[in-house]
């Protein structure tokens, strides 16, 4: 990337005079129907999530017996997102039951009965999975409650989808600081409950990262967590990254099951402080963070040598897009 020239397509998840930090629900509804999007980094992040896949079935896909139907449910719902955004990209030659999916980016085609769980060679939801750069997350209701009933997880941000697999909405997310005992658990659960099919909605999750790594899985730790301590003043710029999930939130009309797609996105700390606007935002939001939000992205270690990266950047004033 050239000097000054700023990713544009980057989903920066901070706006003008909003607390961020503060845990909400902080959904939106979305103009289209769109629950995956294609992007200059497609090729290479197939092949990573194929090649952990492979390497990690278990940690990298997980699914409960009673998941298949709504499995066939989104591959249809993705595939039919693919060929309507991305025509040039994707079609599907459809006889009745019988669809012929043709990837041209990857030049592959697979042909299955739709709901014919022997028609491919892997489980439905893991088929369409390794044609998507998001992860993809089943779940289920019941009981007015949601469960994690099947996902496709590769690259996560510090959780594990084989320790979770079969939670509900509120064991899932205990770990957040104060999210029950502000209610949001609650809250978020009966908005998600009220989700209505061809209605989704979107919103955007943030970290910062010490270095590029897709796959910061739980269970991986060890060789991530370390990076932590690396970071200093001088190299924050290189080595620290932004790093957003876009999210959308997707009601299944036959399985009411809720699809929940996660499009994961890094950008370099140097690369962002090109752009005025984003350096003043993100800077005033790292000042600003309570230390249990600190505490609980992973940013104790490195958060005060990133904010004197970032001041420098903004008293230099050099180079920055306005």
């Amino acid at each position: 990337m050239k000097k000054g020239d700023v990713n544009e397509s980057f989903p920066f998840p901070f706006k003008e005079n909003e607390y961020i930090y503060r845990y909400s629900n902080n959904s939106i509804p979305l103009k289209k129907s769109k629950c995956v999007e294609i992007t200059s980094t497609y090729s290479q992040e197939i092949k990573l999530k194929r090649d952990l896949l492979n390497k990690y079935p278990t940690r990298c896909y997980q699914s409960l017996p009673y998941s298949k139907k709504a499995q066939w449910e989104i591959v249809e719902l993705i595939i039919e997102n693919l060929i309507t955004y991305y025509p040039q990209y994707f079609e599907v030659k459809k006889n009745g039951s019988n669809w012929n999916f043709h990837n041209k980016l990857l030049d592959e085609k697979q042909e299955f009965i739709m709901g014919d769980h022997t028609s491919l060679p892997i489980e439905p939801l893991d088929f369409i999975g390794r044609h998507v750069q998001e992860d993809l997350i089943l779940m289920m209701q019941r009981d007015a409650n949601l469960y994690l009933d099947a996902g496709q997880l590769c690259f996560p941000a510090n959780w594990s989808l084989a320790f979770d697999i079969g939670m509900n909405f509120q064991e899932i997310h205990y770990p957040i600081p104060g999210f029950k005992e502000a209610g949001l658990d609650q809250r978020i659960l009966q908005f998600l409950l009220q989700l209505e099919p061809g209605n989704p909605w979107g919103r955007k999750n943030w970290s910062l990262m010490a270095g590029n790594r897709l796959d910061t899985s739980l269970e991986t730790f060890d060789q991530w967590g370390k990076g932590r301590k690396l970071v200093t003043k001088k190299n924050a710029g290189k080595l620290v990254h932004l790093r957003v999930e876009v999210q959308t939130l997707s009601r299944l009309s036959r399985s009411n099951g809720i699809l929940f797609t996660i499009h994961t996105h890094l950008l370099a700390l140097e690369e962002l402080a090109n752009k005025r606007e984003w350096l003043e935002s993100f800077y005033r939001i790292l000042k600003e963070l309570p230390p249990y939000i600190v505490d609980y992205k992973g940013l104790s270690l490195f958060k005060d040598a990133v904010i004197d990266y970032l001041k420098d950047r903004l008293e230099s004033g050099a180079d920055l897009d306005a």
